[in-house]
């Protein structure tokens, strides 16, 4: 079994049945889910998830009530682990800034990263497996690959 990393952007998909990616990425989740896959999130993913839950619709957000972003991270709590940050994702994160030249919003990848090495993972579902190439040791999936 292969531990998988769920980036924000696939939680945010699914939660979505009005959005373009939500099939792929509720397909995705359910077959690794059947599969038996161990599926984390990181303490980040969760907070990226609250930022654009509770941020207006008119703000490229999904417009929800504290509780409603309340009930939906118990739900995604309920489905996957959470992996926490410490002392080692710390010092990794600030390694992978300097070895391959982080810089701006960049930076929440290399962190997520991080957390993954910490946890001595190596994968992730994402949509956006370009943010993910400098790193050659992590493999990012397209959820719309899984199978």
């Amino acid at each position: 079994m292969n531990p998988t990393l769920i980036d924000t952007n696939i939680l945010l998909r699914s939660v979505q049945p009005s959005h373009p990616l939500n099939a792929v990425a509720v397909r995705a989740l359910e077959t690794l889910m059947t599969k038996g896959e161990p599926l984390f999130v990181a303490v980040q993913n969760l907070a990226e998830f609250w930022n654009v839950a509770t941020r207006p619709v008119v703000n490229n957000g999904l417009g929800y009530t504290i509780e409603e972003a309340q009930a939906e991270l118990a739900r995604i709590e309920g489905f996957f682990d959470v992996l926490t940050e410490n002392e080692a994702s710390y010092a990794i994160w600030k390694t992978l800034l300097s070895l391959h030249r982080v810089s701006g919003v960049q930076v929440h990848d290399a962190r997520l990263v991080a957390v993954m090495k910490a946890h001595d993972m190596s994968r992730i579902v994402t949509l956006n497996v370009s943010d993910f190439a400098r790193f050659p040791d992590i493999e990012a999936i397209y959820p719309g690959t899984v199978t």
